[in-house]
């Protein structure tokens, strides 16, 4: 997976104007924004008609782009994100002081995922960031998997990249990090 030069500078500014961005993920195309930026979470929620207080997954190419947001995990803890990262494997993890309410809305924990999805990590590589991901569609509607279904439901509200999502038929497994119950399967 490679985007061009062109794409990438335009992707990075948008990013940084608080920007809403498509990408391809792990089963469907997910949707995202700058982490730090509350009025860029405030606005992909209302686009997707999401409640704050569900809370987001954060996600990265690697751990060490996460570590800010979450309590350090403990040797045992760590053996099992390293046994499923990179991958379809959302972790809630207790938050830090870091993870402001507007990414882990009601919860003490945040939802943390090292992608395995070429472009999704490329994405995160190249924005030097964790951002902020969702499925891409609106609340009650089915993920969309497709650049051409994206553009058709979002339009010019979101930067949509163009690829191939994974082969992966579910979304990302959400499990507790401290009780190992799985949230989602």
């Amino acid at each position: 997976m490679a985007y061009s030069a062109t794409l990438l500078r335009k992707v990075r500014a948008h990013f940084r104007r608080g920007g809403l961005i498509a990408y391809p993920t792990e089963s469907c195309y997910g949707l995202g924004c700058d982490l730090r930026n509350a009025r860029a979470v405030r606005r992909l929620l209302k686009l997707k008609g999401r409640p704050q207080a569900k809370g987001l997954i954060l996600l990265a190419d690697r751990y060490s782009r996460l570590r800010r947001y979450v309590q350090p995990p403990t040797m045992e803890q760590r053996q099992r994100l390293d046994q499923t990262w990179p991958g379809p494997h959302t972790w809630l993890m207790p938050a830090s002081r870091h993870a402001r309410r507007w990414l882990r809305g009601r919860h003490d924990s945040i939802a943390v995922r090292v992608t395995a999805h070429p472009g999704a990590a490329l994405l995160c590589r190249e924005l030097g960031s964790a951002l902020v991901s969702t499925s891409a569609n609106r609340a009650g509607l089915r993920p969309l998997k497709t650049y051409a279904a994206c553009v058709k439901a979002f339009g010019a509200s979101v930067l949509v990249l163009p690829g191939k999502i994974g082969r992966r038929k579910t979304p990302s497994t959400i499990q507790h990090l401290r009780s190992g119950e799985i949230v989602r399967g």
